[in-house]
């Protein structure tokens, strides 16, 4: 899948959208990717995690034993990666703010976990995601996502595989541009603000 391809996956959806917004990141946009509406479509979640499972390695696709994705945001897309790998999936929350597994949840000592999200910005949700699969035992061989925000700057700690980087400009809370900050914010993250 090109990024055109992927693209007309989120247009199709209306999961590209434009106004003012305050991600989950901390971070302010003109645009957002709701990817929760590109992924409520089964058939064109499936296409997308298919077309992410296929930039993986092939000598890594086969060590995955499992998936892993913070929640909210990563749950559909990991299921759906766990499906194209052929491996279970599960999540991650935060019913503390903290990261953890739950629901009866469980890693083996050692087993080999890819850690998917929707997007990542600053890469803050994906590692406190791989901190919290470390602390119940897994090992994170690779993150992956279905887009890339940060420019190529995220740093994982570990490969980092995305279907698509897209830079949208993103702003701190003193560098908003004027007519950025004349339009009323909207937050659609998962993620409290600080």
């Amino acid at each position: 899948m090109q990024a055109e391809d992927v693209l007309a996956e989120f247009r199709a959806s209306k999961a590209l959208l434009e106004g003012h917004f305050l991600l989950s990141s901390g971070r302010h946009s003109a645009h957002y990717l709701q990817c929760a509406r590109v992924l409520m479509d089964p058939m064109r979640a499936s296409r997308l995690a298919a077309a992410l499972a296929a930039t993986l390695p092939r000598d890594l696709r086969k060590d995955i034993a499992k998936v892993v994705a913070p929640a909210m945001g990563g749950v559909i897309i990991g299921h759906e990666m766990g499906r194209a790998l052929g491996v279970e999936a599960m999540f991650v929350e935060r019913p503390t703010g903290t990261f953890e597994l739950r629901r009866g949840f469980a890693l083996e000592p050692g087993e080999k976990v890819l850690m998917v999200e929707d997007v990542v910005t600053t890469g803050l949700s994906s590692r406190e995601a791989i901190k919290a699969i470390e602390a119940a035992g897994g090992v994170v061989v690779a993150g992956a996502s279905l887009v890339d925000r940060s420019g190529g700057t995220v740093d994982l700690g570990v490969p980092f595989y995305p279907l698509i980087a897209l830079n949208f400009p993103t702003y701190a809370d003193d560098e908003v541009p004027a007519e950025l900050a004349a339009v009323p914010v909207t937050k659609p993250g998962s993620r409290a603000q600080p």
